[in-house]
């Protein structure tokens, strides 16, 4: 008895011992298990309150300057399980470049997912009162990912522009100032792309049959409206500017659209054309020829080109600006009556010593 007692306790003790063993190595198991799901879907991303973490990451870029990037950005609370997951996500052998937004309590496999997929946040780019390609340029590369002398590239590439019926004397009538939702690494051939698909959005048939009553094509119009924003600051005057040059276009008289006569000299901001100027051979000056220059002296705005295509109508083939300078403008239907208006705001530059 006392030797089966001995076998049986034996057993018994090897049982539990077995017993033991399995809940430990069942407890290990679940720690580990626990471990690695935190790893995976444990939050992991710290921003501040209200805000996304946003981050950039350039094109090209690979695993290790991601690494760099998310360490020094301070929204990743654990670097290690970071690239635990994108290891085994196969993360690093494909980077993609684009702005990234982290909130607040992604997980890493929300991280991993989301900078794999290229499922970029856009950007906000707004841009208006252009007169140039490298003020447009500028301003383009403050926000996107291409540099300045990229865009400008894109903006003045003859070939390029011309297969969607372009050049780099037109292309600001193309492009509409606007804000637009576009993605950090849009390359300026892209953006290109992108604003020509705007531009024919914008002339949908009703724009394309004003314009064609008026006998003017879109560029036509864009064309008018550059000289029409330079020529006013006051938006409720603009329509009556351009009903005045569409009045000259229809006598055949030249428009002697001072602004042509800036754009001719480079130079903006003179308040006096002097005589000198209006001899500057250029077809962009309308003082010596008849009709529209061969393009916009600047980028035309939406209410611009609105003004031109429902022009108010009226009698008036020339005007001044005031002698008050409220920016507004005298009109006149007779050149006695305009030189009348000229000569009283040319006595009110005289009087505050603007010659220039």
């Amino acid at each position: 008895m006392s030797l089966r007692r001995e076998r049986g306790e034996g057993k018994r003790t090897r049982g539990m011992v077995m017993l033991y063993v399995a809940m430990i190595l069942l407890v290990v198991a679940l720690l580990a298990g626990l471990r690695f799901y935190n790893f995976i879907f444990a939050p992991n991303v710290t921003v501040e309150s209200n805000r996304d973490g946003v981050i950039y990451i350039p094109t090209g870029a690979n695993f290790d300057e991601v690494l760099f990037l998310l360490e020094h950005s301070g929204y990743i609370e654990n670097m290690k399980s970071f690239q635990w997951v994108a290891d085994r996500k196969g993360y690093p052998s494909r980077p993609r470049g684009g702005r990234y937004t982290l909130r607040e309590g992604m997980s890493n496999n929300d991280i991993v997912n989301l900078l794999r997929s290229g499922r970029q946040t856009p950007v906000n780019v707004t841009f208006n009162n252009i007169r140039t390609h490298k003020e447009l340029a500028g301003q383009l590369s403050r926000r996107l990912e291409a540099d300045s002398l990229q865009f400008l590239k894109a903006l003045t590439n003859e070939d390029a522009l011309g297969e969607i019926g372009f050049a780099r004397h037109t292309v600001l009538g193309m492009i509409l100032p606007n804000t637009y939702e576009i993605f950090w690494t849009t390359t300026p051939e892209g953006f290109i792309t992108r604003m020509h698909r705007e531009y024919e959005r914008f002339w949908n048939e009703e724009r394309l049959e004003r314009a064609s009553n008026l006998g003017l094509t879109p560029l036509d119009v864009a064309t008018l409206a550059s000289i029409v924003d330079e020529e006013t600051v006051r938006e409720d005057e603009k329509s009556r500017v351009a009903g005045l040059y569409i009045n000259r276009l229809r006598r055949g008289m030249r428009l002697q659209a001072d602004p042509t006569i800036k754009f001719v000299i480079g130079d903006f901001t003179v308040n006096r054309i002097l005589n000198r100027d209006l001899e500057v051979d250029s077809p962009y000056n309308t003082y010596l020829y008849a009709g529209l220059p061969p393009g916009p002296i600047r980028m035309p705005s939406v209410t611009g080109i609105n003004a031109v295509l429902y022009y108010e109508e009226h009698n008036y083939l020339y005007m001044c600006a005031k002698d008050d300078f409220s920016g507004y403008h005298a009109f006149a239907r007779t050149l006695q009556e305009h030189n009348r208006n000229a000569a009283r705001y040319r006595r009110a530059l005289n009087e505050r010593r603007i010659f220039r």
